[in-house]
């Protein structure tokens, strides 16, 4: 007598008051009974479809199952299956209580270093050019905003020109490296919802600031936007760890 089929799970449409929730769980089941390490999961457009989400909420779903170890992106690759066992969860959330630490620190040190250097840049203007191409920077920044598309290429750009303002060259060195070891960071900070506006707002505060060459309004903007940026990235941080102590 031929065996029953086992019947694969399904993917459901999420109800919208637990849209971030149930699709991670969604996700997460998914990746549990039917997928291996290594296996790329849907796309983003196919399961938007599937659960009927936003791609919003979706993204905050998947940044969550990133938090905990689950997946991880690649480039070219897309989003493949990093582990595939509740067990092999357990050590990633040690991990990201480090990872946590260290980003503190590092936006700790950000708000040290990064006011006065805009107050600098204030200071030190000397050519309406360096407006000019900030100007365009925070314009290319407004457009792939509007256009649903990462700006983290533009926030970097622009940090970058600031520290150009100031005109020493180990200031340069200095914020290239804390970009690099934020760019991580940066990068699910910017997804984050209202976040890129954020990030646009506080730069044309800043760059007015510089445009007046007045350094305390600049030094003020600058730790204002740092203390935002810092805000959303550790509650992004606690909603990963929420997730994970499920």
């Amino acid at each position: 007598m031929p065996q029953a089929a086992h019947a694969e799970p399904e993917l459901e449409a999420v109800k919208r008051q637990k849209v971030y929730e149930a699709i991670a769980e969604q996700i997460q089941r998914l990746i549990l009974s039917k997928l291996k390490v290594g296996d790329k999961i849907p796309s983003e457009r196919e399961l938007a479809d599937t659960l009927q989400v936003s791609r919003g909420s979706l993204r905050d779903a998947i940044r969550s199952l990133e938090l905990m170890g689950l997946l991880e992106p690649r480039q070219g690759a897309g989003t493949i299956v990093r582990a595939n066992s509740v067990d092999s969860m357990k050590p990633f959330a040690d991990a990201l209580k480090q990872r946590q630490q260290m980003v503190s620190e590092l936006l700790d040190f950000r708000e040290m270093f990064e006011p006065p250097m805009a107050a600098r840049a204030a200071k030190n203007l000397n050519s309406m050019d360096q407006i000019i191409l900030m100007d365009r920077i925070l314009h290319r920044q407004e457009e792939k905003i509007a256009a649903g598309e990462p700006a983290i290429a533009e926030d970097a750009e622009f940090h970058y020109n600031v520290a150009l303002t100031c005109g020493n060259s180990v200031v340069l060195k200095v914020i290239d490296l804390l970009m690099d070891l934020l760019r991580d960071t940066r990068q699910r900070a910017l997804q984050v919802p209202g976040r890129a506006e954020k990030s646009l707002a506080g730069h044309r505060r800043i760059l007015d600031a510089i445009r007046q060459r007045d350094p305390e309004a600049a030094h003020a903007a600058m730790r204002h936007h740092i203390r935002e940026i810092q805000q959303l990235v550790l509650k992004d941080f606690e909603r990963g760890a929420k997730t994970i102590s499920r």
